[in-house]
């Protein structure tokens, strides 16, 4: 594709005086359009509008609040919700069609087969690859040829394609009228900034940021480009107030306030979350302590007990009595085929269970920090809990507590692995634990198949099945590894539940935020709009030490007897490399007895002189050397198999042919993945901490590369170094950059609007 340079149009007004002035003015100018664009929509509406701006799109506030559901979410889920979402899937390769509400008819191959031939002979004569013909017809539907011929700056909208690249192909098919000022080059690039902005976890960005990227790639005129999308709906705008901005109540004093612009579909889920979040806390009616009937369960315990207190905003438990210690893939088989099918299905109104019978239930706990989490979920609808490894017994515990006062509780993990680490903290089938007014028979094995991952829970593949509205049908949901759900999973998690169903988000708030855009459960945090437990309950041992240290911006040395924590120099990447691949093939398992297959590389980035490509690379040469007969891969690698961004599962080919690549995944199950897929594939002796996020191995190898210095956080780190249960061996060979990024770097920062659409509708500033 031709990469030449578009000439840079004049940007007047550069100097810094005038250029604040003149992006203030802008933000004015799109406020206005969103003042007229409120007026109509109020007319339209009962329902007050925000102060968004989005043109005609005012009309896209009417989403899901709650009310009548249908049975399917009002946001589309993507990245890793995108395997669950039925309307998403249905929108595939309907291309600009999809929003229209007319239904198109199917598409035969051989209209198929066509519209890739046009795309390919428009994309060819613009200098494009002809392989984007999939793509394109994936994004524009059977019209793509036209509409690329029509707008050739639209081929942004494909995978990896750049501005330059964009233009160049418009040269090719306009010549000379491809200007850098042309409305329709315009049009392109404002809404491939957000993009970008969203690969980099912003849900929305400041006005003034996207001016000077659209300065930078010689836009003319940026102003007049910016008011074009808000207009049309393409992008919408806000008026934030400030983060952290204090103001009185006085009318005279206005609070500071940002012009925001987010792409409409993030808009749109940040606010369904919020409506969502609301919407759970203000249906929630607690339960009264009555006396037992013969209508109710034998489990529900008589009211004695005063009632429960209310819970603080924020609780933090006493120390502990004692030292304890979303995606499937659509082609993955089912082990079990009864697993597959909705259980639990019963009446959609959550139950009601008296504060005498949660405060029994809360008092049985055999920690203090779980008491505090089970006294927390009685009297509020939506709670927060955090912690770290150990403290995921918490929730196990409540989860144990709920099933035993007869309610439908279910909990969610992010991984497989992590559904079987809480089954394992929950009481042994026969355990003659009573906290929860649970028989000796039913206590543990019953509880533990109401553990599931995110992904099976909202597709239906596994959990309680949907009510007659669509809802899940469940009294309160249990949902760990919280940070990695990324704003729009979220609204269509938010969206499943039913009035009243009280909700516990888990997580520990020092690991990695989700690999799509929004803070979600920081926001949430942040906004103090729900009670939020934080856990005493330490990790143990030199690894939870110094990873703890890690989580207060402490980097600091551990006492390691049995080489729980090990330090290895190197000079560059390419000794990093080296050290790495010697302590995964040698060390490790000759000094600790750790398999290879039980330790993982990880590293900041695949690129770079030690990021996962030179890592994989190097391991298997060393470890399963061959010509890679089946598109790289040969039977014995390991690969790291992502059905979606922020999902991956650890998996060993086994075969190959022409249907494609058979793996063996990391909980044994076996899927046949097709060549299409396992051209996406990655070896996965080494991944990055994002891929390896909601999971643990025995041993990990942290890489710290001298060239990926600058990236690192103290949430990488922590992230990182967290990863391993036995041993952490970590390659160090970024200098100071290390401990410079655990006392200075708390996270990447991100821009993200929950918090605020939080404040404005419950009325906190």
């Amino acid at each position: 594709m031709g990469d030449g340079d578009v000439e840079n149009g004049h940007v007047e007004n550069s100097a810094p005086g005038h250029r604040t002035e003149a992006v203030a003015a802008l933000a004015e100018a799109i406020r206005n359009i969103g003042r007229q664009g409120e007026t109509v929509a109020a007319g339209q509406h009962d329902a007050p509008v925000r102060k968004a701006v989005a043109g005609d799109a005012g009309e896209g506030a009417a989403r899901g609040t709650g009310g009548d559901r249908g049975g399917s979410a009002s946001v589309p889920a993507s990245g890793a919700g995108a395997e669950v979402g039925a309307a998403a899937a249905a929108g595939v390769g309907m291309g600009s069609e999809a929003g229209a509400g007319v239904e198109p008819g199917p598409v035969t191959d051989r209209q198929r087969a066509d519209a890739l031939r046009a795309a390919a002979e428009v994309l060819s004569a613009g200098g494009a690859p002809s392989a984007l013909a999939a793509a394109a017809v994936a994004e524009f539907g059977e019209g793509a040829a036209e509409a690329l011929r029509a707008d050739p700056w639209a081929v942004l909208a494909l995978p990896g394609v750049r501005p330059e690249h964009a233009d160049g192909f418009a040269r090719g098919l306009l010549g000379p009228a491809a200007g850098p000022g042309d409305r329709r080059r315009a049009q392109a690039l404002v809404p491939w900034l957000l993009e970008q902005a969203v690969l980099r976890g912003h849900s929305a960005v400041e006005i003034g940021e996207v001016v000077t990227g659209l300065e930078k790639l010689g836009l003319p005129d940026a102003a007049a480009a910016l008011q074009e999308v808000v207009v049309d709906g393409r992008v919408m705008a806000f008026q934030d107030e400030l983060p952290g901005s204090h103001h009185t109540t006085s009318d005279e004093d206005e609070p500071p306030t940002r012009t925001l612009l987010a792409l409409e579909r993030l808009a749109l889920a940040e606010e369904s979350l919020a409506d969502g979040l609301v919407r759970i806390m203000s249906t929630f009616v607690p339960a009264e302590d009555k006396p037992l009937t013969e209508d109710e369960p034998e489990t529900v315990s008589e009211n004695t007990d005063a009632d429960a207190d209310e819970g603080p905003a924020v609780i933090e438990a006493d120390a502990p009595s004692s030292a304890d210690g979303p995606t499937a893939d659509s082609d993955a088989p089912v082990e079990d085929s009864d697993a597959a099918q909705p259980q639990d299905v019963r009446t959609p109104s959550p139950r009601a269970v008296g504060p005498s019978a949660w405060e029994s239930a809360a008092t049985a706990a055999s920690t203090s920090s779980a008491t505090a989490l089970i006294r927390a979920v009685a009297a509020d609808p939506l709670v927060l809990h955090t912690g770290g490894e150990a403290a995921r017994a918490e929730p196990a515990a409540l989860l144990h507590a709920a099933h035993g006062l007869g309610l439908r509780v279910w909990a969610a993990t992010w991984t497989d692995q992590g559904r079987d680490s809480l089954v394992a903290l929950l009481p042994a089938a026969g355990s003659t634990d009573d906290s929860a007014g649970a028989s000796p028979d039913d206590s543990g094995i019953a509880a533990a198949a109401h553990v599931v991952t995110l992904a099976d829970l909202l597709s239906g593949t596994a959990g309680p099945g949907r009510a007659e509205d669509g809802s899940l049908a469940l009294d309160v949901l249990i949902v760990l590894d919280a940070p990695l759900l990324d704003v729009e999973l979220a609204a269509t998690l938010l969206e499943a539940l039913a009035d009243g169903t009280r909700l516990v988000l888990s997580g520990d708030p020092g690991q990695l935020w989700s690999a799509g855009p929004g803070r979600f459960f920081a926001d949430l945090l942040a906004a103090k709009a729900c009670p939020a437990v934080a856990s005493r309950t330490p990790d143990f041992g030199p690894i939870g030490e110094l990873v703890s240290g890690i989580g207060i911006g402490e980097l600091q040395s551990v006492e390691a007897p049995e080489k729980e924590v090990v330090i290895v120099t190197a000079k560059d990447g390419a000794e990093a490399v080296h050290r790495a691949i010697q302590l995964l093939t040698d060390s490790i398992p000759r000094a600790l007895g750790i398999p290879v297959e039980q330790v993982v590389l990880l590293t900041p980035g695949h690129g770079g002189s030690a990021g996962t490509r030179a890592l994989n690379a190097a391991a298997k040469a060393r470890l399963n050397p061959g010509p890679g007969r089946f598109g790289g891969f040969d039977p014995g690698d390991r690969v790291a198999y992502s059905p979606v961004p922020g999902i991956t599962h650890p998996a060993r080919v086994v075969d190959g042919d022409a249907s494609g690549l058979h793996l063996e995944l990391s909980d044994g199950t076996r899927l046949t993945v097709t060549p299409a897929q396992a051209a996406k594939l990655r070896h996965g002796w080494a991944l990055t901490v994002h891929q390896a996020v909601g999971r643990r191995w025995p041993g990990v190898v942290a890489v710290l590369p001298d060239d990926a210095a600058a990236g690192l956080t103290r949430q990488w780190v922590y992230t990182a170094f967290g990863r391993a249960e036995r041993h952490l061996s970590v390659v160090h060979a970024a200098g100071q950059a290390l401990p410079q990024a655990v006392a200075e770097r708390p996270a990447q920062p991100r821009t993200t609007r929950l918090r605020a659409i939080l404040a404005e509708q419950t009325g906190e500033a």
